[in-house]
């Protein structure tokens, strides 16, 4: 069927024919990934963000133009996960700005909407990389200006933009020779393409109803319960008892005059504030003892959505009362953490690892990392959390970095500082070279340098088979994987490891920490670690308990 115009109503269904196509095709995308490890997960960040966005999508039965570009925007921006969905969502977010000024799309409103989405994209990431899905999507913005003012179909216009994007997709391994020499293609590419062929399928079909279940789950996990939640707060010190939290749709001017009124008044009616402005979206949480006047307040400015008010006394006293009974014992009673200079909010998983960065002063554990990489809504919440004026963000994970950036972005009430590790081992490095009393800017600079000396070892198991970094690699074998290519092939899994700390050791290492994770026991650990020490005499060894799943071994080298 050919279509003059897109409304809104079938932006909608072609947009959540979209998402339900990469969710039914992300396993396949995490396929694709580079290291034939077992935590491939483009494809799952890629769903998750875009899932985020579907679900305040289905929210809208009849929809304007731009109620639609508001809740794709603020949705996928607020859901985004990993690198590709950080990306997606600011395809996504570049591409809304343009149509939601308008209650129909043309093939010329379609061109500048592609055009916007790709200058959004590739300012978001501090240095873009050719052979991606940036390189992909721009292919796609390319073919539009070339060709929109000469086809005279959308029928047209979408097939042409398609075969410059797969051509666009196919070329990637010739831009990145990592992808040609794993033989695949990008899978963050693959992923919008798609998205793409999801919003096909429903143009083609547009009497078809798009059915799915739109979820978005969340990876992050704190450290300790807050709010009504924590146990060791009295109902008494509740000084305002009801946990407001909304989202406002902008339907009018709200720059900084209009904020910082707007916080004046929940600051008379409440307490524990985050206004969080983003465009055409403001987020908001304040614990007052009459929601319904910071909902008074902010009908003023537009629409609600995602409105959750919790009473926090009854909250805490059903908590109270089952943990209670779980004890026999009453719950004490604790004052609440005061407001201090520096809060420290670490990406990690396994118990084994948490503890270690608790116990370097962590304040709040996400838990997330290769498995699953946090959004940009977790980081917001952890944020929020820590009481401090600077927040420093450890993603410990480059898959994590842009989300942690993004959040910062968002964040406007607090000072956050985004520590670029890549790794546990440079996270725990960075927190080791913190000094309390330098400033933020100064400790950013030592935290840096301090894990720039590490390196790091991460021994996993291969998923499929490949040629990489050299190497001939069959499903099952055991792979040390470096600071960026693998440096250690085997069957065995201790054989595997002592190679890769070997590799990676050289000659002026000094130390090396082994952290043992799921299905290793203490006694295997201890005996890898002998057996570095007999080999290199001249270094200390290290053992300790990570717990993490997937990696059998994560190595630091110092």
């Amino acid at each position: 069927m050919a279509f003059s115009s897109i409304d809104a109503s079938l932006l909608k269904k072609l947009f959540l024919s979209g998402a339900r196509r990469i969710e039914a095709k992300k396993e396949y995308i995490n396929e694709l990934n580079v290291f034939p490890v077992p935590d491939g997960d483009t494809g799952t960040n890629m769903t998750l963000t875009i899932l985020s966005a579907a679900k305040e999508v289905q929210k809208l039965e009849e929809p304007t133009m731009a109620q639609l570009a508001k809740a794709i925007s603020s949705g996928s921006l607020r859901g985004a996960r990993g690198n590709s969905g950080v990306i997606l969502s600011q395809l996504l977010r570049g591409f809304c700005k343009v149509v939601g000024s308008y209650d129909e799309l043309t093939v010329e409103i379609l061109k500048e909407a592609a055009k916007k989405a790709v200058e959004t994209a590739y300012k978001a990431v501090m240095k873009p990389k050719e052979g991606t899905i940036l390189t992909v999507a721009r292919a796609g913005s390319e073919k539009a200006e070339e060709i929109f003012d000469k086809v005279e179909t959308l029928d047209e216009f979408g097939a042409l933009i398609m075969e410059a994007m797969q051509i666009a997709l196919e070329n990637t391994p010739e831009l990145l020779p990592v992808l040609k020499e794993a033989g695949v293609v990008d899978s963050g590419g693959q992923g919008l393409i798609e998205i793409l062929l999801g919003v096909r399928d429903a143009y083609l079909n547009p009497d078809e109803e798009v059915v799915f279940e739109a979820v978005s789950g969340s990876s992050a996990a704190p450290s300790a319960p807050k709010g009504a939640a924590n146990d060791s707060i009295s109902t008494a010190d509740i000084k305002f008892g009801y946990c407001t939290e909304f989202i406002i749709l902008l339907e009018k001017e709200f720059l900084m005059p209009q904020e910082l009124e707007f916080k004046s008044f929940l600051e008379s009616i409440g307490d524990s504030i985050v206004c969080v402005a983003d465009d055409d979206v403001v987020k908001v949480h304040v614990h007052t003892n009459d929601p319904g006047l910071a909902i008074q307040k902010a009908l003023t400015f537009g629409q609600l959505t995602s409105m959750k008010i919790d009473n926090m006394r009854e909250e805490h006293n059903e908590r109270v009362i089952q943990a209670a009974e779980a004890a026999e014992a009453p719950a004490k009673t604790a004052p609440p953490a005061p407001k201090k200079a520096n809060g420290f909010i670490a990406v990690s998983i396994g118990a084994g690892m948490n503890e270690i960065f608790r116990g370097l002063g962590v304040d709040y554990i996400i838990e997330g990392g290769q498995t699953m990489n946090p959004s940009t809504e977790d980081m917001l919440t952890a944020i929020e959390a820590v009481n401090a004026d600077n927040v420093f963000i450890l993603p410990n994970n480059s898959n994590i970095i842009l989300a942690a950036s993004q959040a910062k972005a968002l964040t406007e009430d607090k000072n956050v500082i985004v520590i670029n590790s890549k790794t546990i081992p440079q996270g725990i490095s960075a927190m080791i070279n913190f000094l309390d009393g330098e400033s933020p800017e100064d400790n950013e600079a030592a935290m840096t340098e301090g894990m720039s000396l590490v390196k790091t070892g991460q021994v996993t198991y291969a998923v499929r088979d490949t040629s990489i970094d050299g190497y001939e690699i069959h499903v099952d074998d055991i792979m040390g994987i470096g600071d960026k290519n693998i440096v250690a092939v085997g069957k065995d899994i201790a054989e595997t490891a002592f190679e890769t700390i070997k590799n990676l050791a050289g000659d002026d290492a000094e130390l090396v920490t082994i952290y043992y994770g799921e299905g290793i026991t203490e006694e295997a650990a201890n005996e890898l670690a002998d057996k570095v020490s007999e080999e290199l005499s001249d270094v200390d060894v290290e053992v300790h308990e990570g717990g993490q799943p997937v990696y059998y071994y994560v190595i630091s080298v110092e």
